[in-house]
């Protein structure tokens, strides 16, 4: 069944209209949608490397509009879906130990938080209630979102294929791998919270 899932999520990466939906994921995630866009990002940046500097624009640009949404969210619709959004992820802690610092570091907190486990939504929503300046809100999450993907563009660049024949002769170890990152990530949030 994995290999199964693997493989059609290799072909469909392959479909007329996955960068469209790669754009949508990536644009919903920043704001409201719990699945980053990077299971799909990297099945195409291992099956479609020609488009690989067009994936990492596509996915900065729309995370980056999607965090306008999750601002959006946080400015004005905080007390009734913003919190709906971070309790429903778990993520009110986290949200409440950054809010406090956000105007004082807004810039440097919205750029390195690519670096850290934190969803990028919490960042959004929280630059929305405390008010950063859209325009510092929007050039940090260039620098943040842009280097996240386009350093993941870089490295399947460089080292795709031999990734994916890694990924293709060691499919249970990487997908238990990935799970366990996965739990690890949520466990450091909860435990920061």
């Amino acid at each position: 069944m994995l290999r199964r899932t693997y493989d059609w999520v290799l072909s469909f990466a392959s479909h007329p209209y996955a960068i469209w939906i790669l754009a949508a994921v990536s644009f919903a995630e920043s704001s409201f949608f719990p699945i980053p866009p990077d299971p799909l990002y990297i099945a195409m940046l291992l099956t479609r490397r020609d488009k690989t500097w067009q994936l990492a624009v596509v996915c900065t640009l729309s995370s980056v509009v999607g965090g306008w949404l999750g601002y959006a969210i946080g400015y004005g619709l905080y007390e009734t879906l913003g919190e709906f959004i971070l309790h429903a992820y778990g993520l009110q802690s986290a949200f409440d130990k950054f809010q406090d610092s956000f105007n004082e570091w807004g810039f440097w907190i919205v750029a390195l938080k690519g670096l850290t486990p934190i969803p990028y939504k919490v960042v959004t929503i929280a630059c929305g209630v405390t008010g950063l300046d859209l325009m510092t809100f929007t050039f940090a999450s260039l620098i943040a979102r842009g280097f996240r993907f386009f350093l993941l563009a870089i490295l399947f660049w460089y080292f795709g294929p031999p990734i994916k024949e890694y990924i293709d002769k060691n499919l249970t170890f990487v997908t238990l791998a990935s799970l366990g990152a996965l739990i690890g990530g949520f466990g450091l949030i909860y435990a920061l919270g």
